[in-house]
């Protein structure tokens, strides 16, 4: 089906309604696999006590900072890639993959400098003292030393899911959630027995705690992305730049690698805006942490449990926002803007209408969710009743997310990005701010319902308006560099 987005044939509202699905499901699925980890890596560190869940939670905004701004970095290089596809030019979207992974590479390495650099400093800066700030430093210290690994990770799936393969990566984020199960529990808790038809046998446990969770969730992620980026590079057909699946001439001659002005502006063009955008909101979350910390040491965990609790509402949206980027891209590099608008509208009302019934379910459920995470009755108590404030918002963060989605696929990411940051900066903040110190938690996340409807009904605007089709990227065919020839006379 994507093939019909390619050949310029007319596309019926069943098919285009089937091809969201199609792509949409394997990526909900990813997400879902990625939301899975969170839950898992909190419920396990929950069960250490509420010291080691603030230490977790005190660094966590942070840690989603260094993550966005790698995981944004390689979008400039799979929108290429989406576009070239759409375009039927796998030659140049070959030469974007080569050039994705050096540069992509050298952005994580510089990433995860900076994050150990300020790794002893930074649990201080937030508020954390003692043993809480300790345990954060470890825990922060460990996953952006794994930053380079993780940013090629990142590069994989986006390039798979922009070339329209969103079950592999799906696939391999499942693989990637068990093995954070099995890791974390042999290196969280100490050896113990265990009682299995009335016979004890003992399993060896590293005992590492925080440290534990770290190890475990970064060893997973590595594992998953020396898979992903084996499958891209060697199996995926038509992307695949060695093996026996490439049946085209594969020129991997090093000066293919380098990467080029022309690749980097266009990386630049869509990446930027959104590294910055995303770095402006990670660290509007942190202040939100900032606000929350004098709160105590109850609010700070219930605040870190109930966000990730949240993520498994919102992780559909992401899911159909992939399948968004990916459409919308492919359309566009077909040079079919009114396909690529359609679209855009029938993903956009899927991700509402899923995210909806998510929000009912996350009322309902939001006790239970949060029991899954603490023992601590108070911090299970604060945290349901967040769930429940933010429910409401659902229908309309689907809206700002999956627009958003369809918005990078064609390489607008400017204006998008002005709309997120100034949306959380001038709205969010200041009244979380102000509802703080009287509602307490409650407040927070008050403020965030309200930031994220008035977010929502900004994008419907932009996409109902289509301005966006009109400031995409604009991409042109890489020829190869031929690799030197051998002089026939030496």
């Amino acid at each position: 089906m994507i093939a019909l987005i390619q050949s310029g044939k007319t596309l019926s509202l069943r098919q285009k309604i089937v091809l969201t699905a199609k792509l949409s499901f394997p990526a909900i699925m990813a997400q879902l696999s990625s939301i899975l980890m969170q839950y898992i890596d909190a419920a396990m560190v929950g069960r250490l006590g509420a010291d080691d869940s603030a230490a977790v939670g005190l660094v966590s905004t942070s840690l989603w900072l260094f993550w966005g701004l790698c995981s944004a970095a390689t979008v400039g290089f799979s929108v290429q890639v989406a576009h070239r596809v759409g375009a039927s030019d796998y030659s140049t979207a070959r030469a974007v993959l080569r050039q994705g992974i050096v540069a992509s590479t050298c952005f994580g390495i510089i990433m995860a400098v900076i994050g150990m650099a300020i790794s002893p400093f930074l649990p201080y800066w937030l508020g954390g003292e003692g043993y809480v700030a300790s345990k954060s430093t470890v825990y922060f210290f460990v996953f952006v030393a794994a930053l380079p690994i993780l940013t090629l990770n990142y590069l994989g799936c986006a390039i798979l899911r922009a070339s329209g393969n969103m079950k592999v990566p799906g696939g391999l984020n499942i693989i990637m959630c068990v093995l954070d199960v099995i890791f974390n529990y042999f290196l969280i808790f100490p050896g113990r027995s265990i009682s299995i038809f009335g016979a004890d046998i003992y399993v060896p446990g590293a005992g590492l705690g925080v440290l534990g969770a770290a190890f475990g969730t970064v060893a997973a992620e590595c594992v998953c992305a020396a898979a992903v980026m084996y499958y891209l590079c060697r199996r995926e057909k038509g992307m695949c730049i060695s093996g026996s699946r490439c049946d085209y001439p594969v020129n991997n001659s090093w000066r293919n690698f380098i990467p080029t002005k022309r690749v980097l502006s266009n990386a630049l063009k869509v990446s930027a805006p959104m590294t910055l955008e995303h770095g402006v909101i990670c660290g509007a979350q942190i202040m939100v942490t900032i606000i929350v910390a004098p709160l105590g040491v109850a609010a700070i965990a219930a605040n870190s449990f109930a966000v990730t609790a949240e993520a498994l509402c919102y992780m559909p949206g992401y899911g159909i926002g992939d399948a968004a980027t990916t459409l919308t891209g492919q359309s566009y590099g077909a040079g079919r803007k009114d396909l690529a608008k359609s679209f855009g509208y029938i993903t956009v009302c899927s991700g509402m209408v899923i995210m909806t019934l998510m929000g009912v379910i996350m009322w309902i459920a939001a006790p239970v969710l949060m029991d899954l995470f603490t023992p601590v009755k108070e911090i299970a108590h604060l945290g349901s009743h967040a769930l429940r404030i933010e429910a409401w918002a659902e229908p309309m963060f689907a809206a700002s997310i999956v627009a958003y989605g369809a918005m990078i696929g064609v390489g607008d990411t400017i204006l998008p990005a002005i709309m997120n940051f100034g949306s959380i900066w001038l709205v969010r903040i200041p009244l979380a701010a102000i509802l703080a110190p009287t509602m307490g938690l409650a407040g927070v996340w008050t403020a965030m319902c309200i930031e994220l409807t008035f977010r929502g009904a900004i994008f419907l605007w932009r996409l109902v308006k289509g301005s966006w089709l009109k400031h995409g990227l604009k991409t042109e065919a890489i020829e190869e560099i031929a690799p030197p020839q051998p002089d026939p006379y030496v």
